[in-house]
Formats: structure tokens, C-alpha cells, sequence
């Protein structure tokens, strides 16, 4: 076997083996993805249950109530087509607030509620940091001494 049929065979064998390579990591990530709704997919499509799935909207305005137990959260996203009721077992974050974009990771339950895992709050693009806020605008000159 002449050495350019050897360079040739080795990396179609090559080239083979990324594409199984390939083809077996997308099928392990279409195993773990978790798809993206809104509540008006949720409706026309149907409830995707016993699968983790992504729920975003806004947190529609006086639905947040807090449970006697302080950390579970009952709320409902709306996308302005639909609602969802959503509850949360958890520590919100500092974002978590009435008419502001939440994502909710999590599950649907038979009863059409969804149960989230974990919250992501959105902002818009001028979130700025608590910290960052007061010392945005804050000058500061470096004064030095000029006696002659």
C-alpha cells in the first residue's frame, strides 16, 4: 500500500470518528436540554410533562404571595397571550420582582402548575449593580501639593 492511500485511509478514519464523536455528544445533550416555553406554548401546545423545561415571561403584577414559611413563593408568569402559576421553594433573587422577566426552570405537574427549580431574574440593559449605582457618578481628583 502505496504511503498517500496510508494518509488517505487515515483520515476518512479520522473524519469518521469526529462525526461519531459528534453524533453521540448531541444525543447526550438532547437527553439534558431544557427547552425554552412561554405560557401562550404552554397552551397551544400542550404541557410538556416529566421533562425539565424553561418557563419565561413577566411576572405578572400582584400575583407574588409569600407562604408561612418564608421561602416557598407563589407567583404567576404571563407573557400577555397567557398565564402560568408558578411555585418556587427557595431563595429568589435580588432581581425577583412584580412586572419584571423571570426564566423558571423546572417541571410541569399534572395539575398544570409548574414547579421551578431554580429562577433566573431578568433585567433590562441598564441593570446596574447596587454597589456600582453610588459610584458611577462619583469624581475624584488627585490633589497635589504645588507650593514652590
Amino acid at each position: 500500500m502505496k504511503a498517500k492511500h496510508q494518509r488517505l485511509t487515515l483520515a476518512l478514519l479520522a473524519l469518521g470518528a469526529v462525526v461519531v464523536a459528534g453524533l453521540l455528544a448531541l444525543s447526550a445533550l438532547k437527553d439534558q436540554a431544557a427547552f425554552f416555553y412561554a405560557p401562550s406554548d404552554v397552551r397551544r401546545d400542550g404541557i410538556p410533562l416529566g421533562r425539565a423545561v424553561r418557563l419565561g415571561g413577566m411576572v405578572e403584577d400582584g400575583s407574588v404571595k409569600r407562604a408561612a414559611d418564608g421561602v416557598t413563593v407563589h407567583f404567576t408568569v404571563t407573557d400577555g397571550a397567557a398565564t402560568t402559576p408558578v411555585v418556587f421553594a427557595g431563595i429568589v433573587p435580588n432581581l425577583f420582582r412584580e412586572k419584571s422577566g423571570v426564566v423558571a426552570e423546572g417541571r410541569f405537574e399534572p395539575d398544570g402548575r409548574f414547579v421551578a427549580s431554580n429562577l433566573l431574574a431578568k433585567h433590562d440593559e441598564k441593570y446596574m449593580p447596587p454597589e456600582m449605582a453610588g459610584k458611577m457618578h462619583e469624581t475624584r481628583t488627585l490633589v497635589t501639593d504645588q507650593t514652590p
